[in-house]
């Protein structure tokens, strides 16, 4: 662990965020067909985690309990929600910048920030540039909030910037960031929150122009339509292609989707590039992954309102100084982890609000045990488990359960569904057991918000 007593020395941390982007777009981790030059760099340079997870949600729109997750490392039961679409961070559980500022670090923050809007970023961030404090916006039409240095945005009122996309907005902010503090002997924490690749997905002619829809291959799960009522079939992400989903508009989709990730990536890389001409890239931390996943016609669905891998597993990778370079883990683990994570790696204490467990021993050690199963759920329709090989996901819909079994090793798509299969009764039952047994011990129906206990209680009743 790095000493942050020696203020001349302690790192530097880059936090980069982007918004529904799933594990499979980054290119140097398995995707041929994606062009992430930048993201694939830190693959190379640091440490790429490929069982990184999300644990679920208790909305529609994930990326709001993801996010309270991620900054206050609780678990999804004990996030205090104020309700179905708003979370309150409380000031009791000390968010990961307000560690980085009690530790002497300059807190940086730009982008896509919802959750805590009254009173999390005023205590956590000592500089900023323009924020989205709400879900999403067209790309080029965005309502931001300027930074404001007492923290007070009760009052504050959104600006709309026209023209300038997004993630080039909150690039140019962090790299101005960045050039402003070369000279300072105060190390810094910059937490960059994209809001892309999530749609409308819209970048710049030249990145659409490098996927044509045609040499799109279809995923190995794309289905006309899901095959049962999941609970959330009619939700707004669900409706942004057509039923039945066709091969042609899948393909139309997934080409904006890669394209705006690209244009992402490029921003990505101004930032590295400015990082480097500060002289500060060797003394940085960088930590990339995102809030949630994204269909695009998998299984027959478009959004994030499920449990499938492709909602739930997301890119987590780290770079920087006393990190291993070029190596991969593929240890189960939920990217909130990254919260202890980095109190370990600055030698800062982790408060015993923080329900995650450190990846630091698995990062030093690729031998390290981390977690042996982990438990997933969205909403009150469906809960799920897995373990180092085999996903079990349960749902109960207005009173009809389905049943889905999947060995991950030999069905990496979730395509066959083992659950019927008597050669595999002896694992469903054991991680129907376990699934039972985790719902107990992470208050899944029991937590401190009446609106998160009820879903599970509504699951677990229907169950």
């Amino acid at each position: 662990m790095l000493s942050t007593g020696e203020e001349a020395t302690s790192p530097n941390v880059l936090f980069i965020f982007t918004d529904d982007q799933n594990a499979e777009l980054v290119g140097a981790l398995g995707n041929p067909h994606i062009q992430t030059p930048n993201i694939d760099r830190l693959v190379r340079e640091g440490t790429a985690f490929t069982n990184a997870y999300i644990m679920g949600a208790s909305s529609p729109g994930v990326c709001l309990p993801s996010r309270a997750m991620l900054l206050t490392g609780r678990s999804l039961w004990n996030i205090e929600n104020q309700g179905i679409w708003s979370y309150e961070i409380s000031e009791k559980n000390k968010t990961l910048p307000e560690v980085f500022r009690a530790g002497g670090h300059l807190t940086f923050v730009v982008g896509k920030n919802d959750p805590g809007r009254t009173g999390h970023i005023g205590r956590a961030y000592t500089h900023g540039g323009r924020m989205l404090l709400q879900g999403m916006s067209n790309q080029y039409n965005v309502p931001v909030i300027e930074f404001r240095k007492d923290g007070n945005y009760s009052e504050a009122r959104p600006v709309r910037i026209r023209g300038l996309h997004s993630a080039e907005m909150y690039a140019d902010d962090t790299v101005a960031f960045i050039k402003e503090h070369a000279g300072s002997h105060h190390p810094f924490y910059a937490y960059v929150a994209f809001q892309t690749p999530h749609d409308p997905w819209q970048a710049p002619e030249e990145y659409h122009a490098m996927y044509d829809p045609e040499n799109i291959p279809l995923p190995a799960a794309f289905m006309p339509e899901h095959p049962f009522d999941n609970g959330m079939l009619d939700v707004r992400d669900e409706m942004l292609l057509p039923h039945p989903r066709t091969p042609e508009a899948v393909r139309k989709a997934t080409a904006d989707y890669y394209a705006t990730m690209t244009h992402t990536d490029a921003q990505i890389g101004r930032i590295l590039e400015a990082l480097e001409k500060s002289g500060q890239y060797e003394n940085t931390i960088i930590v990339f992954s995102s809030d949630n996943g994204y269909a695009v016609g998998r299984h027959g669905l478009i959004g994030k309102q499920n449990l499938y891998e492709h909602a739930v597993r997301m890119p987590l990778i780290f770079a920087g100084p006393g990190i291993p370079k070029g190596e991969t883990r593929a240890h189960l683990c939920y990217i909130n982890d990254l919260y202890p994570t980095l109190c370990d790696l600055l030698g800062f204490p982790v408060p015993e609000t923080v329900d995650f467990k450190s990846l630091a021993p698995v990062i030093e050690n690729a031998a390290a045990i981390h977690r042996e199963h982990l438990y997933f759920a969205f909403m009150s329709w469906q809960r799920a488990i897995r373990n180092e090989r085999y996903k079990l996901i349960e749902y109960a819909v207005d009173g009809t359960r389905h049943t889905q079994l999947f060995d991950l090793k030999q069905d990496p798509d979730e395509l066959t569904n083992l659950a019927t299969e008597p050669t595999h009764q002896t694992i469903l039952t054991a991680l129907r057991e376990l699934l039972k047994t985790e719902r107990i011990r992470l208050n899944d129906g029991n937590s401190t918000s009446e609106f998160t206990t009820q879903q599970g209680v509504n699951f677990w009743s229907a169950y």
